[in-house]
């Protein structure tokens, strides 16, 4: 021993001692490794096999965690009270609904979402319509329903399209938002065409029959003027016979569609002429040639009936048929005296 009280040995004897021990421990690490690398390797087969054999009731654990987080946020400081105050207003709301004090907050301020969107920057602050002639702006946007209470963001553009349709005058529209505050409505108005006369009321129509508005301007009384049933259908008709007779157009004050077949024209002087189911610009150019060979409309006639190709029959006024009956008697009284 030493003076460490450690035995002394050599380093050769040290190592003799050591040989056969170090063989044994490196055949026993050796098998200690080859067994922890064959775990090693098989361990992950192994727990995989554990997760898919887990009961269900242990699976739903392991998917808790949304619940959780949920609890967690309302244990948050300061939620409870914004739920609680959340939940009170929403039945306050609902309670103010019932009660009416709702609708009186709306019609006084706008709908809650509107007045949020309106604090954002999204009111209705710019109107600009296009193409209007007869219809007003102030009419066009009392129809449309555009009030400063709403907002742009909020705004139902196919409602405001399809009421403003519903005016006859209207032929389209387009409404459109410009974000953030401006509302486009561009109108197509249908355009005065003629004047039609139905049960006594007489309309303004467009060109396609369709009634736009009742005659109550005199602006639009020189527009062609059609009587009857399913003449405003036809106006195209009747403009055909205006355009054929010529001269005669300014004493044609209307036209008067009998049975949905034919036309009498209704003359300035008050003559009613019969036209003809066929070929009715040929009467008009017969009448067209008496009035200015012989002025027969100045005549004391009611009405002239031109419904016989080349023929003209006159039905006097009365007291042309009177006078023209004492002129015929004079006139045989005279013969048998001779």
């Amino acid at each position: 021993m030493d003076g460490g009280r450690r035995l002394l040995r050599s380093v050769n004897g040290l190592d003799s001692a050591l040989a056969a021990p170090r063989a044994v421990f490196a055949g026993a690490s050796a098998h200690r490794a080859f067994s922890a690398a064959h775990s090693f390797v098989a361990a992950p087969a192994k727990r995989h096999s554990k997760v898919e054999k887990l009961p269900p009731r242990q699976r739903l654990r392991q998917n808790d965690g949304f619940w959780r987080r949920l609890v967690e946020f309302l244990n948050l400081p300061g939620v409870g009270i914004v739920l609680t105050v959340g939940l009170f207003a929403g039945v306050g709301l609902y309670g103010a609904q019932l009660n009416g004090q709702y609708a009186g907050f709306v019609h006084d301020h706008g709908r809650p979402r509107d007045i949020a969107a309106r604090a954002l920057g999204f009111g209705v602050d710019a109107v600009t319509i296009a193409g209007q002639i007869e219809l007003g702006e102030a009419q066009i946007l009392q129809v449309a329903g555009v009030n400063p209470l709403q907002s742009l963001l909020f705004l139902d553009v196919d409602d405001m399209r399809q009421k403003l349709l519903a005016l006859p005058l209207v032929k389209n529209v387009s409404v459109r938002k410009l974000f953030p505050d401006r509302l486009v409505i561009e109108v197509v108005e249908r355009q005065p065409y003629a004047l039609w006369q139905k049960d006594g009321t007489v309309s303004i129509i467009a060109a396609d029959g369709a009634p736009i508005d009742v005659f109550h301007d005199e602006k639009f009384a020189r527009l062609p003027f059609v009587v009857g049933e399913g003449a405003n259908l036809r106006i195209d008709e009747f403009l055909g016979l205006l355009a054929a007779s010529g001269d005669l157009r300014e004493k044609i004050r209307a036209g008067i569609l009998v049975s949905n077949r034919r036309w009498t024209l209704k003359m300035t002087s008050g003559v009613e002429v019969m036209l003809p189911e066929a070929d009715p610009k040929a009467a008009i150019a017969l009448l067209a040639r008496l009035e200015q060979e012989k002025n027969i409309l100045e005549k004391d006639v009611v009405s002239l009936d031109l419904r016989v190709p080349g023929k003209v029959y006159a039905r006097l006024t009365e007291e042309a048929a009177d006078a023209r009956e004492a002129r015929e008697a004079k006139a045989h009284g005279k013969g048998a005296r001779t």
